[in-house]
């Protein structure tokens, strides 16, 4: 009977083992651990999911510790990596409309586009441009802030012809307008920027938020720092899961991803809204950097050559065109909510 007692426990301890064994997974990150907010972010995910599920487990690992950051989306996709938090942005030499689900120049800011994304078309728009485009990923929002600065100069813009003939890293739709205006731009990791800043390589760059920028060191080279961010009035993060790894998880593990993201969402947009101005402020008193605000007139440039590029790109690729009439339609309507319910702002 002892024996009998004794195997059945076996039995049971293996069996409770077996049903609460964690899948793990392997995430690269598009931005390194060290950089507040947007890389911060990633880890901040990865803390939460581990927090709240026994059965699946993420692995934080920083660009290029697994693929180097625009290799990502090939690598989930064939299933090398497992996953990956990154921003559609990256995949806008892949696919026209990745822009679309990143950041929208002159688009919606982060209520509005969260809006879209979750409560209207726009996830379901963005999976399907994945899925039609060969890509064998899950994606799921996973994290969001405010406006960037829109860049940082070596030499004053005073007029859209001074930005003639610079070279510039730029990112996703944005990049698309300033080579409208004349502005020869490249697509460069975060940690690749600073060389190429420093040694000339580039003229100009953007990247992120003030304190992102600032933690890169932008300041030691580029003294003028242009404001609004045109290009990026919101920025979406997405975490791509390997599809055959996703169709694999129970729904309870699924649910416990798209709630740490969620959640992440919130942190993410929080955190970036109190944590800049400080930036900001010691950028020019401790940095000698000049905060410069594009005039009415640059910014109109700026929006026609946007127009521009809307025009060319419906033309060329019909998901952008679908996915650009959809979010149009929404915008439309939203307007009736964000012009009557939102405080006016005339001490500004």
């Amino acid at each position: 009977m002892k024996t009998t007692t004794i195997a059945v426990a076996g039995a049971l301890t293996a069996f409770a083992s077996a049903g609460t064994a964690q899948e793990t997974f392997e995430m690269t990150s598009a931005f390194g651990k060290n950089l507040p907010i947007l890389g911060t972010a990633g880890v901040a995910f990865v803390d939460k999911i581990n927090a709240i599920s026994e059965s699946v487990e993420f692995e934080h690992f920083d660009p290029g510790e697994l693929v180097p950051t625009l290799e990502a989306l090939d690598a989930v996709s064939n299933g090398s990596v497992d996953a990956a938090y990154t921003t559609s942005g990256y995949w806008q030499g892949k696919m026209a409309a990745a822009g679309l689900f990143a950041a929208v120049p002159f688009g919606p800011e982060p209520g509005e586009m969260l809006a879209w994304m979750l409560y209207d078309d726009g996830l379901t728009l963005m999976q399907k441009m994945y899925d039609t485009n060969g890509y064998n990923v899950h994606v799921t929002l996973c994290g969001t802030y405010a406006p960037e600065t829109s860049g940082w100069f070596k030499k004053e813009i005073n007029s859209p012809e001074d930005l003639q003939g610079l070279n510039m890293r730029f990112f996703g739709l944005g990049a698309e307008v300033m080579q409208k205006l004349g502005v020869s731009t490249s697509l460069l990791a975060g940690g690749d920027i600073f060389p190429a800043l420093e040694r000339g390589a580039i003229d100009a760059t953007e990247f992120s938020m003030p304190i992102v920028d600032a933690n890169l060191g932008f300041y030691n080279v580029a003294k003028f720092n242009y404001f609004p961010g045109w290009h990026q009035p919101a920025t979406m993060f997405e975490l791509l899961i390997n599809k055959d790894r996703w169709d694999e998880l129970d729904d309870t593990s699924k649910k416990q991803i798209e709630i740490a993201c969620m959640a992440n969402i919130t942190d993410n947009f929080a955190e970036g809204e109190a944590k800049n101005f400080p930036a900001m402020i010691e950028n020019v008193n401790e940095h000698g950097v000049e905060i410069k605000n594009w005039t009415p007139e640059q910014l109109k440039a700026f929006e026609a050559a946007w127009l521009e590029v809307v025009e060319e790109l419906q033309a060329e690729d019909e998901l952008f065109a679908e996915a650009w009439a959809d979010l149009s339609e929404f915008r439309e309507g939203y307007k009736t909510w964000f012009n009557n319910i939102y405080l006016p702002r005339p001490w500004n």
